[in-house]
């Protein structure tokens, strides 16, 4: 069996450029890379297309490349927490493609099945689908939506093994495993990582044939993006 760890993050980056394109996991700031996000900080690589869910907060997440000016475009479907990302969209520094979550999702999904392209309803009669083709099926209008071509995808998971198959917690099953299929390049960072036979395989839930590099992560934020309480009475 191929063992696939890396040291660090440092390791596992190797080969990103500027101006290549990304996905990064998490939902919210639920199950995002952090220290491969710290890396690209780090690295300083600039001209970025990111494909995420959201865009982190003003320091924390991807709002760390937004703060640095490393992201040229953005390609996500929820980005209300943000007011650096709102600055710079509102101002025509940042390049912003905002998709519905199912349809970023399904394009994640496409692109790790190897389906080039297919019709959503989402989005038809608004702004999502202008420039884009449509198609009537059994009476309801569709939008023609493409799969994602990403160098690199950049994956958090709760546990992992020595192979690359992965267990994720939670929320961060939103869209890591769909990253983590997609990616011409698959990094994944764990929060525990094991030998090759220790994970159930009844509970893996992405098989390590989909992923190049695997590495133990650390200090882990885990971060709340809205914390709310109630108060005592």
């Amino acid at each position: 069996m191929i063992n696939k760890v890396v040291k660090n993050a440092e390791e596992a980056l190797k080969g990103v450029e500027n101006g290549m394109t990304f996905m990064l996991g998490g939902f919210g700031l639920c199950g995002i890379p952090e220290n491969c996000i710290s890396e690209l900080v780090n690295l300083g690589v600039t001209d970025l297309t990111c494909i995420s869910n959201n865009a982190g907060v003003d320091d924390f997440g991807l709002g760390l490349l937004l703060q640095k000016r490393q992201i040229k475009k953005m390609i996500s479907s929820y980005v209300g927490e943000n007011d650096e990302f709102e600055r710079q969209m509102l101002s025509g520094e940042l390049e912003v493609d905002l998709i519905p979550q199912g349809t970023l999702a399904e394009r994640c999904r496409a692109t790790g099945a190897g389906i080039p392209a297919f019709y959503t309803p989402a989005g038809y009669g608004t702004e999502v689908a202008e420039g884009k083709e449509t198609r009537e099926f059994n009476g309801k209008m569709y939008v023609l939506e493409h799969a994602f071509d990403a160098q690199f995808a950049f994956v958090k998971a709760w546990k992992g093994d020595t192979a690359g198959n992965l267990i994720f917690k939670g929320t961060a099953r939103n869209f890591n495993p769909m990253m983590a299929m997609a990616g011409k390049i698959t990094v994944v960072e764990v929060e525990e990582l094991v030998e090759a036979g220790e994970l159930d395989p009844n509970q893996i839930h992405t098989p390590g044939i989909f992923v190049q590099r695997i590495f133990q992560g650390s200090a882990y934020e885990k971060r709340i993006e809205q914390r709310t309480v109630t108060s005592k009475s």
